[in-house]
């Protein structure tokens, strides 16, 4: 499980890294005139992809929820970013945005019940830390404005990724990836017309650059991204996020031709710590499998299948060993401790699961 869990956080690792690069392509290749068209031009055509390789429509209530997670974590969040970005430096608006794994957490506890542990709380203010070394001078005015709507937008990619892990698991995650592209791709238009005009001529170079935008740094990631959210910890994940303004300094200076300085060196090292702090909990825990047992009394060598009830299902797991997280009816299970989906089938209390484990391990008669 822990080679598993390691596997997946490569796989989500692939969407800030090219976000990340994002930065570079966008400055050499993109037109710098057009940041609401060029928008519409990323999430349309990566949207169009992914509709042809799940060929499948919006049906019933994923209509509407498709268009709700459009403009949360396309149209709109877009749109604060190409404001924040006209009233910010860059340094101010990448410090601002390293925040957003604390955003993550927050809504991920509110909409999913994940709530965020100790470790990966120090790892976003470590990892916060990192960042503003890492950019930000504190040479500069800053407007507040840019810095409300950098805030916006990721409250609104926030609730919207915590959304679609809630509401992704009756579809799968390239039709529903699909859906909320073309829908916040779709109402940029209108916005880019009516702000920017005609769309800019594009021309080779300038169609390379979209090409990598649109599959590469959206089609891609948005997949990988998602992905991680249905396999990972909201707050994980979240740090994970924090590659992205790392893979844009690291790539900005190697095309420069400069080297790191001693403060930038702290900032990566605190990011480094951050992101270990948030990504090395489960598989520390999935390793002392010992301490479950230890606490209900069930010694190590009984590795039994039970059967936890939760009001209205059942939750088959292995005791001693997390639940596996595509399963609906569990949302994690963490040294014993059970968090069912409490919007179908309620909570568990930590007593009452011990409880049931024990019972059911007596009744089959694993126990000597």
């Amino acid at each position: 499980m822990a080679s598993m869990e390691a596997i997946w956080l490569l796989v989500t690792a692939i969407a800030p890294i090219a976000w990340g690069a994002t930065y570079f392509v966008t400055h050499e290749f993109l037109p710098a005139n057009a940041p609401l068209w060029g928008s519409a031009i990323r999430a349309l055509p990566a949207g169009v992809l992914l509709l042809a390789v799940g060929r499948r429509l919006p049906h019933g209530r994923w209509w509407l929820r498709s268009l709700v997670l459009g403009v949360l974590n396309v149209a709109a969040f877009f749109l604060l970013v190409y404001v924040a970005a006209t009233l910010l430096p860059t340094s101010v608006a990448s410090t601002v945005t390293a925040t957003s794994p604390i955003a993550i957490m927050v809504f991920a506890w509110l909409l999913l019940d994940q709530r965020p542990g100790s470790r990966a709380i120090i790892g976003a203010l470590a990892g916060f830390a990192g960042v503003a070394l890492l950019v930000f001078t504190g040479a500069t005015a800053v407007d507040a404005r840019g810095v409300l709507a950098s805030l916006a937008a990721m409250a609104c990619s926030s609730a919207g990724y915590s959304l679609s892990t809630r509401w992704g698991r009756d579809v799968d995650l390239l039709s529903s990836t699909a859906w909320q592209l073309l829908a916040g791709g779709a109402l940029l238009v209108p916005v880019a017309l009516l702000v920017e005009g005609p769309p800019p001529p594009i021309d080779a170079r300038q169609a390379l650059g979209f090409g990598y935008v649109s599959v590469v740094a959206t089609a891609s990631a948005y997949v990988a991204w998602f992905a991680g959210l249905r396999r990972l910890r909201a707050a994980t994940v979240g740090l994970i996020g924090l590659l992205n303004p790392v893979t844009g300094v690291l790539l900005g200076l190697g095309v420069a031709g400069e080297a790191l300085t001693v403060r930038q060196l702290l900032g990566l090292g605190a990011i480094a710590v951050g992101i270990a702090l948030g990504t090395a909990r489960r598989d520390a825990r999935t390793r002392a499998q010992g301490r479950p047992y230890r606490r209900y009394g069930i010694p190590p060598r009984h590795h039994t299948q039970v059967w936890v009830p939760c009001r209205s299902a059942a939750a088959s797991f292995d005791l001693g060993v997390r639940g596996s997280r595509d399963d609906p009816d569990i949302k994690e299970i963490d040294d014993g401790e059970v968090h069912a989906d409490h919007a179908r089938h309620g909570r568990i209390r930590r007593e009452d699961a011990g409880d049931a484990l024990r019972a059911d391990a007596r009744n089959s008669g694993s126990l000597q």
